[in-house]
């Protein structure tokens, strides 16, 4: 029996799967403002900016200064992450199971996109990073503590404050180590507010030091040590994505069904200074 399938609807339960399952790429973490129209891998999205306007002195009847002429500068957006699946499901297969194969094959697909997307943006971020906005490096890390996991958030949170950083909105993504530091510490347990007690995005642990706290097993990292733990904004990072093919078809020489589809996808930090890191090891 064929599969019956409506492409345009299983299009739309995939990116939704997608984008509900990541850390890195969800709204508070990136931004999608431009994320627009993709049609396929290879496009590119131009952000503009817009320089500061000087601001001058102004005294009663004296002439002001010419207009200043505004400098402008843009950045590329290139869409140049492409992934696909193509799985096949056996007809006799499909007929002796009880569950339904092609949905969970379609849910582990998705799955499988988000952990690429989703490593794909901590590096992109993690690369972007300025200097004077790391603490710790590859070569000597820090070793957190129970007693001082907190502290370092809060010095994270300082690095952001200098460099203008909106307060509110602000994220730090965790691998679960460091989450566990952080619960051995009364001052993040006792946090006092209604948010650190319920998960309120994927992987959202709770609040301290001004961060929404997310938990990540996609940490950048070097051979299980030197985690680098990215702390930020959104307005730091673009996102762009978009599914665009997905397909079901009979493989010619087989009795089954088969699907495929292909997500494409591209970042950019455009604003550097809006992210800092921590690098840290277990021990």
């Amino acid at each position: 029996m064929a599969l019956d399938f409506i492409p345009t609807v299983w299009a739309a339960r995939l990116l939704v799967a997608l984008e509900k399952a990541l850390v890195y790429g969800q709204t508070n973490v990136c931004n999608r403002d431009y994320e627009g129209e993709i049609r396929a891998s290879g496009n590119t999205v131009k952000i503009a900016s817009i320089g500061d306007v000087s601001i001058g002195d102004y005294v009663k009847d004296i002439d002001i200064a010419d207009p200043e002429i505004l400098s402008d500068d843009d950045q590329s957006l290139l869409i140049d992450q492409a992934k696909y699946f193509n799985f096949y499901v056996d007809s006799v297969d499909r007929a002796q199971q009880n569950v339904n194969v092609l949905d969970e094959a379609m849910r582990r697909s998705a799955w499988g996109l988000r952990s690429a997307a989703d490593t794909f943006l901590a590096t992109t971020m993690d690369t972007a990073v300025p200097g004077g906005n790391k603490i710790g490096s590859t070569g000597t890390p820090k070793v957190p503590t129970k007693d001082d996991a907190y502290e370092y958030l809060v010095d994270l949170g300082v690095l952001l404050d200098e460099a203008n950083v909106p307060i509110d909105g602000r994220f730090v993504v965790v691998p679960a180590w460091f989450h566990g530091l952080l619960l051995k510490d009364q001052r993040f347990v006792k946090a006092g507010t209604s948010r650190s007690d319920a998960r309120l995005a994927n992987g959202e642990v709770g609040e301290a030091g001004g961060f929404s706290i997310l938990k990540s097993n996609n940490v950048p990292n070097t051979t299980g040590t030197k985690y680098k733990i990215l702390a930020g904004h959104s307005v730091a990072t673009a996102y762009v994505e978009q599914i665009v093919d997905l397909q079901t078809y009979k493989p010619e020489k087989s009795f089954g069904d088969a699907v495929k589809g292909l997500h494409v996808y591209g970042a950019k930090v455009v604003r550097p200074s809006a992210l800092a890191c921590l690098i840290a090891s277990k021990s």
